[in-house]
């Protein structure tokens, strides 16, 4: 997957304004199959799969027992016991291996990573593009649920999932049918203006919607109570890897907190660069680009808790410049 195909902004505006395709055969998939595999998922992520029915899809994680990530994660309920797992690619062989670690139930754990390509379909008119070539009723897909069907005859898991803040679909197939499937997808999205999209775009367009990228928002140094996804933790569904530290944490109260911001001057604040606030380095950067959409710079920051307040000032350190900042209400964009 290329960094860009046409260009990262005329990539990002066709898909908030009509369709993109990615490529992202990248991606690991995983098999938790058994007459345990609930309780298997329940003890190694934080949310709780248990309210999962058949064909439904729960943004989840994987803890360490520090509560920090080992990963962020899709959870697809396949049957009542079977889940698929869409992992992170660079993150696929460490969460496989994490998983078999914590596996003390009549479960199998597999890494089918191989045996599937993704493709995503993202935008307001993927739906119209998608739909002619399957044989399931789009519009009877919820978001965050699944059917599987057919793409032009073709076997395919179809998701109704996305990374981009779009509305859109992810869809799973074979390896040795991506690039068909491919082919057909651009020639039937042509006349809704639908164009390839590459990795810069991808980021741009998540980071408008506030969706987290392992290794800058997410990490094995960072909680969900710091990195504001309290909602993919539920507490209340009995112990799991990391637990015990989240609730250490919870009662004590975090220290620092993901907020996002808006450039005041002119600069772009890049992954890494520090964040001050009255003169005194407070943060730092884990994400920072123009947004195409809004056309303004902005970024996500950690920053103490007591300063993550929308309308607090502060400063990038932009190489040897000091450029001012306002922290500012997420997601950046939200669709209609």
């Amino acid at each position: 997957m290329p960094v860009e195909f046409s260009g990262i902004i005329e990539e990002h505006l066709a898909v908030r304004n009509a369709a993109g395709i990615f490529d992202i055969c990248h991606m690991g998939e995983l098999l938790i199959e058994g007459p345990e595999a609930l309780p298997l998922i329940q003890w190694v992520t934080p949310n709780d799969a248990s309210s999962l029915k058949i064909g439904q899809i729960q943004y989840s994680a994987l803890l360490t027992a520090h509560g920090t990530f080992v990963d962020d994660i899709l959870v697809y309920k396949m049957r009542e016991d079977c889940f698929f797992l869409c992992v992170n690619a660079a993150n696929a062989e460490k969460d496989f291996e994490w998983i078999k670690s914590h596996n003390r139930f009549q479960t199998a754990v597999t890494d089918v990573s191989n045996d599937f390509a993704q493709l995503a379909l993202q935008g307001p008119q993927s739906r119209n593009i998608l739909q002619p070539l399957i044989d399931i009723d789009l519009s009877t897909l919820r978001y965050y649920w699944f059917q599987e069907g057919h793409l032009d005859g073709i076997p395919a898991i179809i998701s109704h999932t996305g990374y981009t803040g779009e509305d859109g679909f992810e869809l799973y197939l074979k390896p040795e049918e991506a690039e068909k499937v491919w082919c057909r997808l651009l020639d039937s999205g042509r006349p809704f203006g639908l164009i390839p999209v590459g990795l810069g775009a991808r980021n741009t367009l998540r980071l408008e919607a506030k969706m987290a990228l392992y290794g800058h928002e997410i990490s094995d140094q960072i909680t969900p109570w710091e990195a504001d996804l309290n909602w993919i933790v539920k507490m209340k569904k009995g112990d799991f890897v990391g637990r015990q530290a989240l609730e250490k944490q919870a009662q004590s109260g975090i220290q620092k907190k993901l907020a996002g911001f808006e450039m005041m001057g002119k600069g772009i604040a890049r992954d890494g660069y520090p964040v001050l606030h009255q003169g005194k380095e407070c943060g730092w950067v884990t994400s920072g680009s123009p947004s195409p959409t809004l056309r303004k710079n902005i970024g996500l920051s950690y920053l103490p808790a007591d300063l993550t307040s929308p309308g607090l000032e502060l400063e990038i350190q932009v190489r040897s410049n000091r450029v001012p900042a306002i922290v500012v209400n997420t997601p950046f964009y939200k669709r209609k």
